[in-house]
């Protein structure tokens, strides 16, 4: 009668050793680790959750890879610059603060001079056109070197930046003289200051307000994130010239990476790359028309000036804007025209 007990819970332990095997494996140090332990990326980045890239593109890239790596990679997403402010998610990334993080190269003017010489204009009529050329130029190695300090997981564009005004439609150059006008980034910078006109540095998630108090006239700006920031809220007066486009990337922590099992670095490898910065460009390009057509039906007032390298009034400002860009970035000891060469190379190569 009295070994009942005994035996009931000797067999419990063994059901409990045994339920214990299916979770739990030992490891060569002699530890033991969980094979179905999840592990959590944070990738922080600026654009609003309500925003195109946001829903089309993070959303469902955090999705595919959970189901890619049966649920051990989760991407938590946190937008509008939810854990690193706009202009030090890159070297949050870097440092390990964030695991993934999505930046604009012109947020930091001189940490990134070769790749944003791909801003230039000319370059690219499209952000399907800016992110191949963007991504065609990583992967063979022409900006890499920018990069050692983190894992890149894919590069993408966003589509020509037009000018958006709150008072005044900008026909020529001389439009802009005494005006404050936000600019994106260096490459930006210097053609709006030579037409003329002050360039204010500001991240995005602060131009509405900006825009509201009169600190800045207008901005440049591609159409999908005049939408994605409410901008057409308060600008009614738009000039469509394509004379620069936006460089951005999606980076990792590299140890981050690196101390991934190598299923898992596979998983994020299939979905990094010229893939996604496809993507970026079709949800972007698509906004975009969407965007112009709204600020039609809005009854907002739009000039055209498709090609202004070869316009008589805007031909002489992005020129000088060029060459004191590229002049710049001799100055630092870098090969800026062989990069500009080969920039124009995988332009031709990406045009749709």
């Amino acid at each position: 009668m009295k070994l009942a007990p005994l035996f009931s819970i000797g067999a419990l332990a063994a059901i409990s050793l045994l339920g214990c095997s299916n979770q739990s494996a030992d490891t060569t140090d002699g530890s033991s680790a969980t094979s179905q332990e999840t592990t959590v990326l944070r990738f922080s980045h600026f654009w609003p959750a309500t925003s195109s890239i946001s829903k089309e593109v993070f959303e469902p890239w955090a999705k595919q890879i959970e189901t890619d790596s049966d649920g051990r990679l989760k991407v938590e997403l946190y937008p509008s610059a939810g854990l690193a402010k706009a202009d030090v998610t890159y070297e949050s990334a870097a440092k390990g603060t964030i695991d993934i993080g999505s930046q604009a190269h012109g947020y930091t003017n001189g940490r990134f001079p070769l790749t944003q010489i791909t801003e230039l204009p000319g370059l690219s009529n499209s952000a399907t056109q800016m992110g191949c050329m963007l991504q065609t130029l990583y992967d063979d190695g022409t900006l890499a070197s920018e990069y050692e300090d983190t894992h890149l997981l894919f590069m993408y564009g966003g589509g020509p930046g037009a000018l958006h005004t709150t008072d005044k439609l900008i026909r020529t150059p001389a439009d802009m003289k005494g005006m404050r006008i936000r600019r994106p980034s260096a490459v930006a910078g210097d053609i709006i200051e030579s037409a003329g006109a002050s360039p204010v540095g500001l991240p995005a998630n602060d131009m509405y307000t900006s825009l509201q108090r009169g600190v800045v006239d207008g901005l440049s700006f591609p159409w999908e994130a005049v939408t994605a920031f409410k901008i057409d809220e308060i600008t009614k007066y738009h000039t469509n010239i394509p004379f620069y486009s936006s460089a951005l990337m999606v980076t990792m922590n590299k140890d981050k990476y690196d101390n991934l099992p190598d299923d898992l670095k596979q998983v994020l490898d299939k979905n990094s790359g010229m893939a996604l910065a496809s993507k970026v460009g079709e949800v972007f390009d698509k906004h975009d028309q969407m965007a112009i057509q709204a600020a039609k039906d809005k009854g907002d007032e739009i000039v055209e000036i498709s090609d202004p390298l070869n316009d008589p009034d805007w031909k002489g400002p992005l020129e000088r804007g060029t060459q004191k860009y590229l002049s710049d970035i001799k100055a630092l000891g870098l090969d800026a025209d062989g990069v500009y060469e080969k920039a124009k190379a995988a332009s031709a190569a990406c045009k749709v």
